[in-house]
């Protein structure tokens, strides 16, 4: 059949492609320069490059001329309608005034921010087909109509699929890429239209480096052979059966909807969600890929693996001869200064933010001027900082002494700068005790507002350093643990050891709280009721086991704790509560009394 033949012919074709990009990867860079004064030395340096034609793989022959080539005679014009002049720039907001495209670069000549980073759009609906310069198939199975797809609801949808159909390929999507309609999704294919088919690779129309007629025969064969072998847009539909994500690997049950690279194979499959650039990661628009050794990419990073392209103008590279340098690739004139445009070719540069500057130009812009001598510090001196500011190597030098900083400690001090020795002798601060200044990396006590050396914090009866040990504050001055408990601590009565904590005080004695204890059993008398006798303390039971008197009545002891009264008659001495009458039991406290024979009875009771 003619497809046979003509899959056939694309097979080949690509495969004498494959074997010319190995070719051309073997071609030997080569240096140009007008003498030997221009070479640089020590800075970024430029090559040229020299390029086979493509010329000799173009498609030719009978085979070639089959309908499947979209770019075949006959075929229509690029459509691109691109949004740019006047549109707002994202990064510098209020800044730009409005992108206006500059002479030959891909940046805006207000801001010099890139095109992409400005709000371009397209404007009204986009068939990708017209973007291409394919002609548009009528078949519904294949195309999608402008009136059916916005009665979707959305700005594209796949060819040949039911309402329920396109639905459920939507949900497979990320929401944010989901093309419906007035939504972030339809924002994000506008931009991948731009970015994933940059016009410039699809016409020459749009292309301002193609100098020469070979330049531009060297375009249209490239474009025939993308369209031919490589560029095709894919197909969804219902798996035939259960299968694997050629993607992720995973799993996909007959009958759920997938998408088919028919110029890959069509025994691979992709999730939708799955069908995507694998250089750039992003969902190719519209189904639109590019296939080349079986891995997809969307049109922009095919192109790049044929063709080098220019980072200046983001065009693919025709010319035979073109530069090298910080490995990307410039048509030989483009490698110029970001900001004044001036050829690099065998010059000095330097890099800033990735964009190469000429030596003027990064001095004005860029180098800072010296805190010392206040000229700007050029790409051939060290730019030494600290801060805000900064310094030639030559001017680092200490304000005082103009001792050399470099390598060396140094200290601001407004708005100057000292070498360690100058600092400590005019700013640092001094200890208390010596008077000298703290020096960098000293440690500092610091106590009741005062600071010393660590040295010089010392006990005021030995002179021995405190260091990191405990100490007790004495007249102003300090004493070390040892010291205090040996000439200053209070020491108990008993035991003589000193009392850190918890002491009793008794008859302006110092006691421990365990050994303040009773004379005669040892019970401790802390928060206890006590007595003394012959300046000894006891407690009240031993007390009054030992040395109190005894109720005549009771038999206990008469201490007086608590208050207690007592009666004594004749050297007999009575509890006022035991002070009763022997028979009746009524209290004689207060009363008369009459005796017998040792009893105490109330004058009722005596007389009967």
């Amino acid at each position: 059949m003619a497809s046979d033949r003509v899959t056939k012919a694309a097979l080949a074709a690509e495969k004498e492609f494959s074997k010319f990009l190995d070719e051309l990867n073997q071609y030997e860079f080569m240096k140009v320069y007008d003498n030997e004064d221009q070479v640089p030395d020590n800075h970024n340096a430029t090559r040229t490059v020299v390029q086979q034609s493509l010329g000799v793989y173009s498609l030719g022959g009978e085979d070639q001329s089959d309908g499947t080539s979209h770019s075949e005679a006959g075929s229509v014009e690029c459509v691109v309608n691109e949004v740019d002049v006047g549109q707002p720039c994202l990064a510098c907001e209020d800044k730009c005034t409005g992108f206006k495209s500059h002479e030959w670069r891909s940046t805006c000549s207000v801001c010099r921010c890139p095109r992409e980073l400005h709000d371009i759009y397209n404007d009204n609906f986009v068939n990708v087909r017209d973007r291409l310069g394919w002609r548009r198939d009528d078949d519904p199975q294949t195309h999608s109509t402008k009136e059916q797809t916005l009665r979707h609801g959305y700005s594209w949808v796949p060819a040949g699929l039911t309402r329920d159909e396109i639905e459920e390929y939507m949900e497979q999507l990320p929401n944010h890429k989901v093309p419906k309609l007035n939504s972030p999704g339809e924002k994000y294919r506008d931009i991948q239209l731009i970015y994933q088919l940059p016009k410039q690779d699809l016409s020459s129309e749009y292309c301002k480096s193609l100098e020469t007629s070979m330049e531009m025969k060297e375009f249209k064969v490239f474009r025939e052979l993308r369209d031919s072998i490589a560029m095709d847009m894919g197909v969804v539909k219902p798996a035939q059966n259960n299968t694997s994500c050629s993607n992720c690997s995973g799993e996909i049950e007959g009958g759920e909807l997938v998408v088919v690279a028919t110029k890959l194979s069509t025994d691979v499959c992709y999730h939708p969600a799955c069908f995507v650039c694998c250089t750039c990661e992003e969902l190719l628009v519209d189904l639109t890929y590019c296939q080349h050794s079986r891995r997809l990419y969307c049109e922009r990073h095919y192109a790049e693996l044929i063709r080098p392209r220019c980072p200046a103008c983001d065009e693919l590279i025709f010319s035979a001869e073109y530069t090298k340098a910080m490995d990307q690739n410039y048509h030989k004139d483009h490698l110029a200064c970001k900001n004044c445009d001036k050829k690099l070719i065998a010059c000095r540069y330097i890099l800033k933010e990735e964009h190469p500057h000429c030596i003027p130009c990064y001095q004005e812009l860029f180098a800072h001027n010296c805190e010392e001598c206040k000229k700007p510090i050029g790409p051939d001196y060290k730019d030494l900082s600290y801060k805000e500011h900064h310094w030639h190597e030559f001017c680092f030098k200490c304000f005082e002494c103009e001792k050399s900083l470099v390598d060396q400690p140094f200290a601001p001090k407004n708005e100057r700068i000292f070498c360690a020795d100058c600092h400590d002798n005019n700013f640092a601060a001094r200890c208390d005790g010596c008077t000298k200044p703290f020096k960098g990396g000293m440690k500092k006590f610091e106590y009741k507002g005062k600071q010393w050396h660590e040295e010089c914090f010392t006990c005021m009866v030995c002179s021995e350093p405190i260091r990191n040990k405990s100490f007790i504050p004495r007249d102003e001055q300090v004493v070390c643990v040892p010291c205090y408990e040996r000439d200053f601590a209070q020491k108990c009565t008993k035991c003589s050891g000193v009392i850190n904590k918890g002491g009793v005080a008794y008859k302006n004695m110092p006691w421990h709280r365990e050994c303040f204890t009773c004379t005669n059993c040892n019970k401790e008398l802390a928060k206890e009721k006590f007595t003394s006798k012959d300046d000894k303390p006891y407690c009240a039971d031993c007390y009054g086991d030992m040395f109190a008197k005894k109720c005549c009545r009771c038999t206990k002891p008469i201490t007086g704790f608590g208050g207690t009264k007592f009666i004594s008659f004749e050297e007999r001495h009575w509890h006022s509560d035991c002070f009763v009458c022997y028979k009746c039991d009524a209290s004689m406290v207060g009363r008369g009394f009459l005796v017998n024979e040792g009893d105490i009875l109330c004058p009722e009771c005596g007389r009967n």
